[in-house]
């Protein structure tokens, strides 16, 4: 599930920020998913068995407020609509509430197959162990 990404490249050049910056706060405008009041970790697809463990981890609060994200966006798309401009979703209200999960399920299967994968060799009788 995990993409490479290149934000710490891009971070640690500041010329290089100086230009992707401002490009990448134009294409999250131009997405759209912000006009219809949701979040960048709304639009992970669900089909994945990890996205949907990482679904189940959310806390009460935040498994409500997604699935209600989701079907006002659904019902404005549906009426082919917009959010009033109050309702879109801020850069402040955009942070990645599932993404971390998501990463920590993808870590915790691969130390369980490093686990799992491990041989146990027994010392032979006689033998010296050094």
């Amino acid at each position: 599930m995990s993409v490479p990404s290149m934000a710490n490249f891009i971070v640690k050049r500041p010329w290089l920020s100086r230009w992707m910056v401002p490009l990448s706060k134009w294409y999250k405008d131009a997405a759209g998913y912000r006009k219809l009041g949701l979040r960048s970790d709304d639009l992970i697809p669900e089909e994945n068995e990890i996205v949907q463990l990482a679904i189940k981890r959310l806390s009460p609060k935040e498994a409500y407020d997604r699935v209600y994200r989701m079907r006002r966006a659904f019902q404005c798309s549906l009426q082919h609509q917009l959010l009033p401009r109050q309702e879109w979703t801020s850069d402040e209200q955009d942070y990645q509430y599932l993404s971390p999960i998501i990463e920590e399920i993808e870590k915790e299967r691969s130390e369980r197959e490093d686990l799992e994968s491990m041989v146990i060799k027994k010392p032979q009788p006689g033998s010296k162990v050094k």
